[in-house]
């Protein structure tokens, strides 16, 4: 019952609501518009949304003001996905706070396994295509290259990069 109730007050009608405005231009006031529209099916939200997004469990996403999340991101919230003020997530950014596991020949026959929280800290930027996995805490001001697959924890100002993510540099403040 208690998934039923989700679905009917978070994830149907954030879904209807992004499907009603995809096809609105991805400039300021669309972004920040679609952000207002969409911000009663999230736990809190931020201002800035881009077209073609996807949320599971949108009640367990926290965004932190001023984040924009770009054309094509993918969020899987089996547990918490804590966003801080001032994130900017690139295009196609997957996060997950789950994984698969193999049972009775195949994977999607297994049960969701190693849900864990994942965190991204206030002014941190993760680049287009980066995968984050669950666990994974992005600290403070750090940044996550392009195409990087990471699931672990940053040091604050940091650039991150590769498969798997490693540490590149420190950034100055």
């Amino acid at each position: 019952m208690q998934k039923v109730k989700r679905l009917l007050r978070y994830d149907w009608p954030l879904h209807f609501v992004l499907l009603l405005t995809n096809w609105l231009p991805d400039n300021v006031l669309f972004i920040r518009l679609r952000g207002f529209v969409c911000s009663p099916f999230f736990n809190k939200r931020g201002k800035g949304l881009g077209r073609d997004l996807t949320f599971y469990n949108p009640s367990k996403i926290v965004l932190g003001n001023n984040v924009y999340i770009a054309k094509g991101c993918w969020f899987l919230a089996h547990e918490e996905i804590l966003v801080g003020n001032e994130t900017i997530f690139g295009p196609y950014v997957v996060v997950v706070t789950a994984n698969h596991s193999f049972a009775n020949g195949s994977y999607k026959a297994g049960p969701t396994v190693d849900k864990k929280p994942v965190i991204f800290g206030s002014g941190s930027w993760i680049s287009a295509h980066s995968t984050i996995l669950p666990g994974a805490n992005i600290a403070d001001g750090s940044l996550m290259a392009a195409n990087s697959v990471f699931g672990g924890t940053t040091t604050k100002g940091s650039i991150y990069g590769g498969v798997p993510a490693r540490k590149l540099k420190e950034i100055e403040f």
